[in-house]
């Protein structure tokens, strides 16, 4: 486990961008996806908006997923396995790097062939609490005709990264600008954001 942890933070040092190809097991990325269709299913799943609740608006020029936010109260097994390895993650977070997380937030993101989301930050004008991003990608068998790449935006230095199953992206909320480019195929990820209040 810690192996993928020190993947993170060795690219994140060296890059800016923490990746680790297999963060999550693929049992537990089977797991997740289904939990996510099962839920889209549903009609559970909600548009996505721009801000938060404070300044909260729906722009679907902007961004056109929808998500579903994770919650331990749901009590499912296989989301909380996802939320013991975040928890695991930030311990070995603090310690190795005194970083000073003392929460997070997860959502579902789901994107149907067609959607993005433009350029942007990760951190409120109205409240600096996001510290860091975190993605982890449910997507199996992604090709690279299926676009949909995480492109983030560095000086001299853009990076496209593919959203492959396993994989989870980690980055600072307040330093890269990012987008999601369109997607070709159904896209399906756990976004979300290690806190300090």
């Amino acid at each position: 486990m810690e192996d993928s942890f020190e993947d993170l933070i060795a690219s994140y040092i060296e890059n800016k961008v923490g990746i680790s190809e297999h963060f999550l097991s693929p049992e537990l990325a089977n797991y997740l996806k289904q939990n996510l269709i099962d839920l889209n299913r549903k009609s559970l799943l909600l548009a996505a908006g721009i801000g938060n609740s404070e300044k909260l608006s729906y722009d679907g020029a902007v961004r056109s997923d929808s998500i579903y936010w994770l919650d331990k109260k749901h009590n499912n097994v296989f989301e909380n396995e996802f939320f013991d390895k975040i928890d695991a993650f930030i311990l070995y977070l603090n310690r190795s790097c005194y970083t000073g997380i003392t929460g997070y937030e997860f959502h579902y993101s789901l994107y149907e062939s067609g959607d993005f989301y433009l350029k942007h930050l990760d951190q409120f004008k109205n409240n600096p609490s996001r510290k860091y991003s975190m993605i982890s990608y449910l997507n199996s068998n992604w090709q690279e005709s299926d676009g949909g790449e995480l492109m983030i935006h560095q000086e001299n230095n853009n990076q496209k990264i593919a959203p492959t199953q396993g994989k989870t992206v980690f980055f600072k909320s307040n330093e890269l600008v990012h987008e999601v480019l369109v997607t070709q195929n159904t896209r399906m990820s756990i976004t979300g954001w290690l806190k300090s209040d």
